[in-house]
């Protein structure tokens, strides 16, 4: 069983920045691949970014390219999201997933995910 922990959600203002954390406990990051996901009112989950078992691979949703930037530390089991000039579009229920193998988008594909993380952008 993995278990997975987000922290850092928040409330701020438009073009602020939050960074993301989640630690995972009962296997190492190592060979998996993570994923963020997030899911606003009436909306379906949608794919944020992911990151390579290695950490070289990194891949984006268009909606973020060029503001978030996913990053993992193998030694800390831990993978982040810097998320910067936040827009209140992005208010959302932020969760990390990880998956044995390569990269996905789909987030059915998934295997284990955290309880969530709340970010709450204002205009």
């Amino acid at each position: 069983q993995v278990q997975l922990v987000e922290s850092g959600g928040g409330l701020v203002q438009a073009g602020d920045s939050l960074r993301l954390s989640c630690a995972a406990s009962g296997r190492t990051f190592s060979s998996y691949a993570l994923g963020w996901f997030r899911q606003a009112p009436g909306k379906e989950r949608e794919f944020v970014a992911a990151i390579s078992w290695s950490g070289r691979g990194t891949y984006y949703a268009d909606s973020v390219q060029g503001r978030f930037t996913i990053s993992r530390d193998n030694a800390k089991n831990t993978v982040y999201l810097q998320m910067n000039s936040l827009k209140p579009e992005d208010t959302a229920i932020y969760y990390c997933a990880v998956r044995s193998g390569v990269v996905v988008r789909q987030s059915d594909q998934y295997d284990y995910w955290g309880q969530g993380t709340q970010v709450t952008v204002s205009s």
